[in-house]
């Protein structure tokens, strides 16, 4: 069970909380005294004064001095969702005050991640008076330079791990740089950025500009860089998802809403809708596509041009779907090859590599196989001139991000950052196998124990008769749900497997019945890729007990609950 403390249990429910909304709560170490700030989060409540970030006044100060002076200002993102969505929040709110932001996105195949001394070197040629980097530019020491050479300004907003000496930027806030006490490192990029708009109507305000931009009205697009980032949703990124959904459900941006029309979803949206429909269409801009074409969609309001961006997107998306399976599919016989791989003495963190995986799906192939494996996994894609590019996934209790950044600094890696979940690398085909060394005996340790403790986690044993729509009021009461808050994970004992049939994509759609015949419908996805199916689709299929969890249906005006598995055992 995930938490059976039974006197905590009841000191939420002598505040008037369900046994199962107890239960979920006491699971996620929420103290009873902070039940009703967890449960209602509030900007009011949780967002701090963002002087608190360094260098956040002085970053304030010289983007209203710009604004004010005319002068031409060039956003540099992250060609993914934290990146669009950072920029198109300070494009909005440029816009909303008559400036013009530019906006300047790297390919991801020909020029890679982050700002590059040419690409500073060409905004300055192209007449850029001041560049705002957003969710990258912490580590880029050598095009920061190139820049304070050529006297040309540089912001940059970022949230990635650093190391080392801090660059020569005119102003860096990111609450990941080693002097900052801000508390407020598990912030995304967005909401980085979200912080740097309350200073910038702040510091307008404070100069007399009195119609400033409404920032609540940018909040979808701080709740979904969040979301799709995977950072944590504590403290203030739980406020920032909460309230955000809420705008994304009521009045989205107009290119969130056009996407949402194309993928064939509608509100209420939820960190669901967020990470696994919306997220990966404005991904597939940055991975296969054109890079910025998902800031572009969510910074414009020329209806025509958005609805052109979220088709294509939606199309793009789904040819990248068809690259990502089959270069799954060489990775994980790839990985079953490994000598060791299912010994406690073999490799505790995958690291494969392959000439001509293409650099876009990298990070999702290696996301797979984490969950496929119960590891950190690192995939490197290696081009024609013998250069690999690497993108990695990390688990609970385990740093990717320092790791890399450290075989960095012992020249295994040419470029290499991020954060303790993922991570990204630039690494000559030649050293690949150094690093596969290096950032095994690095992590082993740490993934050793991060393994044992990765068991699933109970929030409650459930009778079938239990489910229905209360239920999921109660567990969506709870939610946001996302990395660091879990979904609640619910089991059914004995049950027995009534129906089963194979879906396209390795999915199953199943039913279940328990011993007094009330039903359980269920669809277990990948199921074949996890082996469910084995047990699902057997001829004569046995008891199972499940861990599931419960979403709500809704379709062609009916309302159902499925029950989603995660994990099937026999039943003695």
């Amino acid at each position: 069970m995930r938490n059976d403390d039974d006197a905590k249990i009841s000191e939420f429910t002598k505040q008037g909380l369900s046994q199962t909304t107890a239960q979920i709560l006491a699971g996620r170490d929420i103290a009873p005294a902070d039940a009703e700030k967890f449960l209602n989060p509030t900007l009011r409540q949780y967002l701090p004064d963002p002087s608190i970030l360094m260098d956040m006044d002085k970053a304030a100060a010289r983007i209203v001095d710009a604004v004010e002076a005319g002068e031409a200002i060039t956003i540099f993102a992250d060609y993914d969702v934290d990146g669009g969505t950072s920029a198109a929040q300070l494009i909005r709110w440029g816009r909303a005050l008559g400036a013009k932001f530019g906006l300047y996105v790297p390919d991801r195949v020909k020029e890679g991640y982050g700002p590059s001394a040419q690409a500073f070197e060409e905004l300055k040629k192209s007449g850029a008076d001041l560049v705002i980097t957003v969710d990258c530019g912490a580590s880029a020491s050598e095009a920061l330079t190139t820049a304070a050479d050529i006297d040309l300004p540089i912001i940059v907003i970022d949230h990635h791990m650093m190391s080392g000496k801090m660059p020569p930027a005119y102003a860096l806030v990111n609450p990941n740089r080693p002097d900052d006490t801000s508390g407020l490192g598990y912030l995304a990029a967005a909401g980085v950025v979200f912080m740097l708009l309350v200073a910038l109507n702040r510091e307008a305000k404070r100069r007399g500009i009195d119609d400033t931009p409404d920032l609540l009205s940018l909040l979808d697009l701080t709740a979904l860089g969040t979301i799709c980032d995977v950072v944590p949703l504590t403290g203030l990124n739980r406020a920032f998802v909460a309230q955000g959904l809420k705008v994304l459900s009521n009045e989205p941006n107009l290119g969130l809403a056009s996407l949402a029309e194309v993928a064939g979803t509608n509100a209420p949206f939820t960190t669901y809708h967020g990470g696994f429909i919306l997220g990966p269409r404005i991904n597939a801009g940055g991975r296969i596509g054109q890079a910025d074409m998902g800031a572009r969609m969510l910074s414009s309001d020329d209806v025509e041009e958005v609805t052109g961006f979220a088709t294509e997107l939606d199309r793009i998306n789904k040819e990248r779907r068809h690259l990502q399976d089959r270069i799954l599919l060489e990775a994980i016989e790839m990985v079953e090859k490994i000598p060791g791989i299912d010994s406690p003495n073999g490799p505790q963190v995958i690291c494969i590599a392959m000439q001509g995986w293409h650099a876009g799906v990298i990070g999702i192939v290696a996301g797979r196989l984490k969950d496929r494996f119960n590891r950190p996994a690192i995939v490197i894609g290696v081009n024609e001139h013998g250069i690999g590019k690497g993108s990695g996934r990390s688990m609970y209790g385990v740093d990717m991000g320092t790791a890399i950044i450290a075989a960095r600094a012992e020249g295994i890696l040419d470029a290499g950052g991020g954060h303790a979940m993922a991570a990204g690398l630039t690494v000559a085909e030649e050293k690949i196998p150094e690093f596969q060394v290096f950032i095994d005996n690095c992590l082993r340790e740490s993934v050793i124990e991060a393994r044992k403790n990765s068991a699933l986690k109970i929030d409650a044993l459930l009778s079938p008769s239990a489910v229905g729509l209360d239920l999921i009021k109660e567990i969506d009461r709870v939610g946001p749900y996302g990395a660091k808050m879990p979904e609640p994970l619910f089991a059914f004992a004995d049950m027995r497997i009534t129906y089963a049939q194979r879906l396209n994509g390795g999915h199953v759609r199943c039913a279940f019945e328990d011993g007094s015949g009330i039903r359980l419908a269920g669809i277990a996805f990948r199921a074949e890729e996890t082996g469910l199916a084995d047990i699902l689709l057997a001829p004569n299929p046995p008891h199972v007990h499940i861990a599931a969890r419960l979403k709500e249906n809704t379709w062609k005006g009916r309302t159902k609950i499925d029950v989603q598995i995660s994990d099937l055992a026999i039943a003695d």
